[in-house]
């Protein structure tokens, strides 16, 4: 008899029955409306489907339709009534689903305050203490409540965000997945009262929902959706020993030493990223020469000047530069590499070879930007 085909999620829970935590799944938007309560709790019916424990933690509809369609097909937590101020509230009861210990739980708005009273301040606390109980959990959220993002988002929109979860929370995350829907679509379904109540479309559109905006907030979001593909792959490569040319996403590194040449160099290397929507970093391998006053002052300058343009700046140990370089630019998976080329001739033009070739021997990946130089 032929054994039935076993889904990821089977496989997964049979490869690790002894798990030390809860997996952790966040479905990430850049505006209300995008889709990522109706995403997720799509993800939790077809799990219950393969034979999932699932339950409801809490998930808020915002009177949508088909998004309360879809609720009513999963099992629900009660939630929990505080009175507050002589005002009563319901929040998630985490310390029920706790007793209810399901396989996974499906809990909306990730960046929520929980009322006085409550377990704990944040909802994002409450998830990390399901996860700790070993349950899965899928949540939500939106762009513009992740900590670091929250001023540009202010900046661009002029409204303050004041419910925010801190980076790390979701750093976390074992997935992070976009529900993504093109500005004009998006557009479409709030003009059709699908998003907010007619009585709110107009002011919503002239506002948070311009097309400028939701361009811009989109954009941010695929950008930390690809950098978190990025660091699981980090993850992935060191725990597999593969590859230094397995990228996502481009990084720049531009090398230098402490002469005149460097701001020049350094500047190229920021065009470069600005131009790849890449990470850019200034790399420098340390040396006697730069214990001569004069060079270092120089050397000073060129680091600040990258600091300004938002580089990161790295300090490498080694008697052989074109080595120590190599080995950071695999170690990191840089994809661009920028040095530079004095109008050198003879015995130093002859050792310039042999280090780039010792380079390009070590780092065969990275796409290598030579820029002659005059010298000072």
């Amino acid at each position: 008899m032929m054994e039935s085909r076993k889904s990821p999620e089977e496989w997964l829970l049979t490869s690790d029955p002894e798990k030390q935590r809860g997996r952790f799944k966040v479905f990430l938007g850049y505006a209300p409306g995008v889709g990522k309560t109706f995403s997720m709790l799509s993800e939790g019916i077809r799990r219950r489907s393969r034979g999932e424990d699932v339950v409801i933690g809490i998930v808020e509809t915002h009177g949508r339709p088909n998004t309360a369609e879809l609720e009513s097909r999963l099992e629900h937590i009660p939630r929990r009534e505080i009175n507050y101020k002589g005002t009563v509230f319901s929040e998630m009861d985490v310390d029920a689903i706790i007793a209810r210990m399901p396989q996974v739980a499906l809990i909306d708005e990730l960046a929520h305050t929980n009322i006085e009273g409550s377990r704990f301040p944040k909802r994002y606390e409450d998830v990390l203490y399901l996860l700790e109980n070993k349950i899965d959990v899928l949540s939500t959220i939106n762009i513009q409540h992740i900590e670091s993002l929250a001023p540009r988002v202010q900046a661009l929109t002029g409204i303050s965000v004041r419910e925010q979860i801190p980076d790390w929370v979701l750093d976390r995350a074992d997935e992070i997945v976009i529900s993504d829907l093109t500005p004009e679509a998006l557009v479409t379904r709030m003009q059709r009262g699908d998003i907010y109540p007619q009585e709110r479309v107009e002011r919503a559109l002239s506002n948070f929902f311009r097309r400028g905006n939701l361009i811009a907030l989109r954009e941010m979001a695929l950008q930390r959706v690809t950098r978190a593909v990025d660091r699981n792959l980090d993850d992935y490569v060191r725990r597999k020993k593969l590859g230094a040319h397995w990228a996502v996403s481009e990084k720049v590194a531009v090398c230098i030493s402490s002469n005149f040449q460097a701001r020049d160099l350094i500047a190229r290397g920021a065009r470069l990223a600005e131009a790849l929507d890449a990470e850019l970093y200034v790399l420098h391998v340390s040396s006697g020469r730069d214990d001569n006053p004069d060079r270092k002052k120089v050397l000073e300058s060129s680091l600040q000047f990258a600091k300004n343009l938002g580089a990161s700046i790295v300090f490498l140990d080694g008697k052989d530069t074109a080595r120590a370089t190599a080995a950071f630019v695999r170690d990191n998976r840089i994809t661009q590499a920028i040095v530079g080329r004095s109008a050198v001739h003879g015995l130093n033009s002859y050792l310039y070879y042999l280090a780039i070739q010792r380079f390009m021997s070590e780092a065969p990946h990275v796409d290598l930007h030579i820029v002659t130089q005059e010298k000072h």
